[in-house]
């Protein structure tokens, strides 16, 4: 087998794209872990609806890295354990995350998510790491739409100072 000339997924990973993969999974299992949090905290439906996908999202990013990574014999990080569903009621208000909050911290994710994915595609050499982020990549693009359209329906988004010509 030469290096950059056979199949793709008999190459080996570089450190870099090693650690990219293994970065990327400890993240999705902890944003997984947070968004279902968030889920308990939400009141508004549709924003419990995108927690929902962003579970699913992270669950499903999760699986394709493990897979990468057990084959290629490097240790997986450790994830937090799955949150149980709890009413919004038996949550004190005052120790409540409220739904703009949660809106702001899932674009923060999502704006974080990308350019994660871009810095993997960035320093992949195996073609097949670079799509998988590419496939992440376009799936936050799809879902950060999303959350930009909610958080302007819902009047949460925060405009910054607007630039006008004099």
């Amino acid at each position: 087998m030469g290096i950059l000339s056979g199949y793709q997924q008999k190459e080996p990973l570089h450190y870099g794209e090693v650690f990219s993969l293994w970065s990327f999974l400890a993240v999705a299992k902890g944003n997984s872990s947070s968004y279902q949090t968030m889920y308990n905290h939400a009141g508004d439906k549709d924003l419990k609806r995108l927690l929902e996908e962003l579970v699913q999202g992270s669950k499903q990013e999760t699986q394709e890295i493990e897979e990468i990574l057990k084959v290629n014999g490097v240790a997986l990080p450790p994830a937090p354990p799955d949150k149980s569903v709890a009413d919004l009621e038996d949550i004190p208000v005052g120790a409540r995350l409220n739904d703009p909050e949660i809106s702001s911290a899932i674009s923060l994710n999502i704006s974080q998510g990308l350019v994660a994915c871009s810095q993997a595609i960035g320093q992949s050499i195996r073609e097949d790491i670079a799509m998988l982020f590419g496939q992440f990549h376009m799936s936050k693009v799809q879902v950060g739409a999303k959350a930009l359209r909610l958080n302007k329906e819902k009047g949460w988004l925060i405009v910054p100072p607007l630039h006008k010509k004099i």
